[in-house]
């Protein structure tokens, strides 16, 4: 059932935001939890695996969540009667489309298995929707242009990417800040540490779960035999679906060591990329596996990656998951868990690394919790810390990581224009003919 939109909130969405006018908010409470409902924004959830109901528990904290869609009834159900989520009061759907053309929604939250995020993400914003989405944003470069073109078609609506690293303040912001200060002297060398895919198979063909889609599952990809393994939890080993740990601690670790670089945005990127050193689980013919029942995802890499300045990059499986960056003067790494080395030790960053240098990084907002960025932006307008163009750039190289991977072979890139350099096959993978019927929106 479709509520009413509020002059309230329409105001606050719409007018505030497009004439530059910030309202009062009060941004020391954790959320919008204490704000008139006539002030907060309603909110569509579409994809509701595990990482769905997590961010569907956050956002809840800022909105209210009135439509959750899942292709799998039994999430669709699980977060309607959430506690946190639907309430027992959430419309439910199948085809995510029938959600979107609500107009009452003013914030979709996109966290679906990785080949359905662009198409989505670009009807809603041809929908008038605010997008968060989860990342790796794309499964091929082509689709980075795709989904550029329509976020520079819709500047208005705020576009925000769930790489909550961007968020660490006392290790990856300080990581990065260090090495834009130049506290580590010129950076020589970044090892990024994102682990292997794991091994598996062969799989058995199974029967479709009753509540389960699985030809809308399946979306642009080819038309395939189910077997639950491709699905829920485990999509992301098929380079059908994903790009396994390339797009998913790269999305993360490579966007981190590119934003302390400053090699994130539009027309930045390493020059060549060389994918010699990678071992895939099954057979492969011309960058395609060969065996469709088992993970094809590479399980052991070492990818060198050069920039125009010379600093090489290694994106690699192997030692500890997280990224050292090497500079003249000293060291250091950083993870999830610690940032370590001799710079931090004797605290080199001392007086370097203020209150200005957080909201410098934050892109002129105060720091805060990750989605709460987000939602602030939706406010007050400007780029958020997780912003949808430098997230690009680290799928750019992500997705090259990949696809030199997959050929065992080295490739040219040519940042400006985003095109592989006199190698035709590697070109052809930067883009794939989605299935009939799921083609991609171009804007």
């Amino acid at each position: 059932m479709q509520r009413p939109r509020s002059p309230s909130r329409r105001t606050f969405l719409g007018t505030s935001t497009a004439a530059g006018i910030i309202p009062f908010f009060a941004w020391t409470q954790p959320t919008f939890a204490n704000q008139a409902a006539s002030d907060r924004p309603l909110i569509g959830c579409i994809g509701l695996g595990g990482m769905g109901m997590g961010d569907a528990r956050g956002h809840a904290g800022f909105g209210d969540i009135v439509a959750v869609c899942d292709v799998d009834l039994r999430h669709a159900e699980r977060a309607r009667h959430d506690e946190k989520v639907g309430k027992g009061k959430a419309d439910i759907y199948r085809d995510y489309r029938q959600l979107l053309e609500r107009s009452d929604i003013d914030v979709v939250s996109i966290v679906t298995p990785d080949h359905w995020h662009v198409k989505i993400a670009i009807e809603a914003l041809e929908a008038g929707k605010h997008v968060f989405c989860q990342k790796p944003l794309t499964l091929t470069i082509e689709e980075n242009k795709l989904i550029r073109a329509a976020c520079k078609k819709h500047p208005s609506l705020q576009f925000f990417i769930g790489t909550q690293q961007r968020s660490d303040r006392s290790r990856f912001l300080r990581a990065v800040n260090m090495v834009h200060k130049g506290l580590l002297g010129p950076i020589k060398k970044v090892t990024v540490g994102i682990n292997g895919s794991p091994k598996g198979g062969p799989f058995p063909v199974a029967e479709v779960p009753k509540e389960l889609d699985w030809d809308m599952w399946l979306g642009q990809s080819p038309l395939v035999d189910y077997r639950k393994e491709r699905c829920h939890g485990n999509f992301r080993w098929w380079y059908e679906y994903s790009g396994g740990k390339f797009t998913d601690w790269g999305a993360h670790h490579v966007d981190i060591a590119q934003w302390a670089l400053r090699e994130d945005e539009q027309g930045k990127g390493p020059v060549s990329i060389d994918g010699t050193d990678a071992t895939h689980p099954v057979p492969f013919k011309n960058g395609f596996p060969e065996q469709a029942d088992a993970y094809n995802t590479s399980t052991d890499f070492a990818i060198q990656c050069r920039y125009p300045n010379g600093v090489e990059m290694t994106v690699t499986s192997r030692g500890d998951n997280g990224i050292t960056f090497e500079g003249e003067k000293g060291k250091i790494f950083v993870n999830r868990g610690k940032i370590t080395g001799t710079p931090i030790e004797e605290n080199w960053d001392k007086d370097h690394f203020t209150e200005d240098d957080i909201v410098a990084l934050y892109k002129g907002k105060p720091f805060e919790a990750h989605k709460s960025n987000f939602f602030r932006c939706i406010r007050e307008g400007g780029l958020p810390v997780s912003d949808v163009f430098s997230h690009l750039i680290t799928m750019n190289t992500c997705h090259l990581t990949a696809i030199a991977a997959r050929l065992g072979r080295a490739i040219t890139w040519d940042s400006q224009a985003e095109v592989v350099i006199r190698d035709e096959q590697a070109q052809k993978m930067t883009a794939r003919t989605p299935r009939s019927g799921y083609e991609m929106p171009r804007v």
